[in-house]
């Protein structure tokens, strides 16, 4: 059965043979219908006490715990691991879609990563020097560091006056990890100090929070973090564990 309401012929002996009044069959922006889009705002910011300001800061609330939780969350630097480049009280906003959808950590890329069990229960900040299958080794004869047999040239973000390293090292990156320094080696406790440790001084890549990519206090310091070129001319892992 055809539920559709049925035209039906005007009895014009009824009313004066005039223009259709449109507006009762067709209701305007101010009828029922359009009002009734915010009925349901207005019954929650009537419940709410403070009414719709209250409702407008719940939103921008929930807002922003999604985006901390999902996309993007700051972090205070505790230490002076990662000097000159991100200083004690400098705080960093985290990508944390960086690595979603298939994308994994580059060498270069500074990381926050949780570590827990490998470094110890908290979050810390490193640079990616090795991801999984490369050779990382210290030193060459000019003192700086190799990745698949290729030397380093680290002088744009290591601390002046530091050394690469003043521990060697020879190690390979297993697979889903990754080998990871500070910027100020003299200062950061790091993947060489855990060679020993569970994990061999690696960190899982699922452990990791995100991409530090702008420095966004104090204001002073607002900064883009790229990922150096030093690593661009590394090969690929293949070949580099003979």
């Amino acid at each position: 059965m055809d539920t559709e309401a049925q035209p039906t012929e005007r009895d014009r002996s009824s009313r004066p043979s005039a223009p259709e009044d449109v507006s009762q069959e067709t209701p305007g922006p101010e009828g029922p219908e359009g009002r009734s889009r915010f009925a349901f705002a207005g019954r929650i910011s009537r419940w709410l006490p403070g009414g719709r300001v209250s409702l407008t800061l719940l939103i921008c609330l929930v807002f922003l715990l999604v985006l901390n939780a999902f996309v993007a969350q700051p972090f205070q630097i505790p230490s002076g691991s990662m000097e000159n480049g991100l200083r004690i009280g400098d705080r960093v906003l985290v990508n944390k879609l960086a690595y979603r959808f298939g994308a994994e950590p580059r060498r270069g890329d500074v990381v926050v990563f949780d570590g827990t069990g490998y470094f110890g229960n908290s979050d810390y900040v490193k640079r990616v020097v090795g991801v999984g299958g490369d050779r990382v080794v210290c030193c060459d004869k000019e003192g700086r560091i190799q990745v698949n047999g290729r030397s380093v040239d680290e002088s744009t973000f290591l601390y002046p006056g530091d050394s690469p390293s003043a521990v060697d090292f020879d190690v390979v990156v297993p697979d889903g990890t990754l080998f990871v320094l500070g910027d100020h080696r003299g200062r950061s406790s790091d993947s060489r100090d855990h060679l020993g440790s569970p994990g061999g001084g690696m960190i899982p890549v699922d452990d990791v929070i995100g991409r530090a990519d702008w420095i966004v206090w104090p204001f002073a310091h607002l900064t883009r973090l790229s990922r150096p070129s030093a690593y661009a001319r590394v090969p690929g892992a293949e070949g580099a564990h003979g």
